[in-house]
């Protein structure tokens, strides 16, 4: 089994900064695309930023130029630095990966969308 676990979370004054982490655990082989996610009080998980394996990164736009997201795949872990926090930005953030392969065959296990259990940051005015 493999699992997702974040830590970083808190409570922060806008202006603030955090860093996120979250590292994969278990039998692993390698971790395929790795992405953080929010979900605020009463709206729907949104995408917050993805890095491939070779490092590729994507950003929504609300977090441009705020959030840096980073990995370091001999450690299945990935960061996020969030910088010059706002009170919209409280959530639950969320790790996730489309794939996690257990082996390099093709034929070896392979655990498909795996969430953690999400950490909370709150961002005071």
């Amino acid at each position: 089994q493999v699992q997702l676990v974040e830590s970083g979370g808190g409570l922060v004054q806008a202006g603030g900064s955090l860093r996120l982490s979250c590292v994969a655990s278990g039998n692993i082989f390698k971790v395929n695309t790795m992405a953080w996610y929010r979900q605020a009080p009463g709206k729907q998980r949104e995408l917050v930023a993805d890095i491939t394996s070779a490092h590729s990164t994507t950003y929504a736009d609300p977090v441009k130029g705020r959030f840096t997201i980073s990995r370091d795949n001999a450690q299945n872990t990935v960061y996020l630095q969030l910088n010059s926090l706002k009170p919209e930005d409280t959530a639950v953030y969320y790790c996730y990966t489309d794939q996690i392969y257990t082996g390099p065959k093709y034929t070896d296990t392979r655990y498909l969308e795996v969430w953690g259990q999400g950490t909370p940051v709150t961002v005071s005015s």
